[in-house]
């Protein structure tokens, strides 16, 4: 059962880490933030809903974040600050969607909002293949 929890844990955490790895890695050095930023889903969907500076922020936050946080979930680095910003891409991510269109596809933001919810409620021994959890380790046995 421990390893049954250990192994659940990892694959959660890799697989949400690879989809917002992949999708910001592909918004920052694929397409680039700023055709991202014109591209007709985003400038075009919004340009009369919110002020330009807005949209355009909103690009590179969530982009980077995307980029950055996944890598993080992937290492097991800084697990819960990578979660937490993550967090506020799908609130972000999940307002604009209504925003712009109230009855929307929810399909690309509600398995990631579970995969990571879940990751929350997991309790942080459980996540054992983590750079976090070699990091607690190291500093626990040079305490003593």
């Amino acid at each position: 059962m421990d390893l049954n929890r250990t192994i659940a844990v990892l694959a959660t955490r890799l697989i949400l880490g690879f989809i917002f790895l992949m999708q910001g890695f592909g918004k920052v050095f694929t397409w680039g933030v700023e055709k991202v930023y014109t591209m007709e889903f985003f400038h075009e969907k919004y340009k009369d809903l919110l002020p330009d500076y807005i949209t355009y922020a909103t690009a590179y936050y969530t982009s980077y974040v995307e980029l950055i946080g996944g890598l993080l979930l992937v290492l097991g680095l800084k697990r819960d600050y990578a979660l937490y910003a993550l967090a506020s891409v799908l609130v972000i991510v999940t307002f604009g969607h209504g925003l712009a269109d109230p009855i929307w596809d929810l399909s690309h933001v509600i398995y990631r909002a579970i995969l990571l919810i879940s990751l929350l409620i997991f309790p942080k021994e459980w996540d054992r293949f983590s750079i976090d959890n070699y990091i607690h380790k190291y500093t626990t046995a040079n305490k003593k």
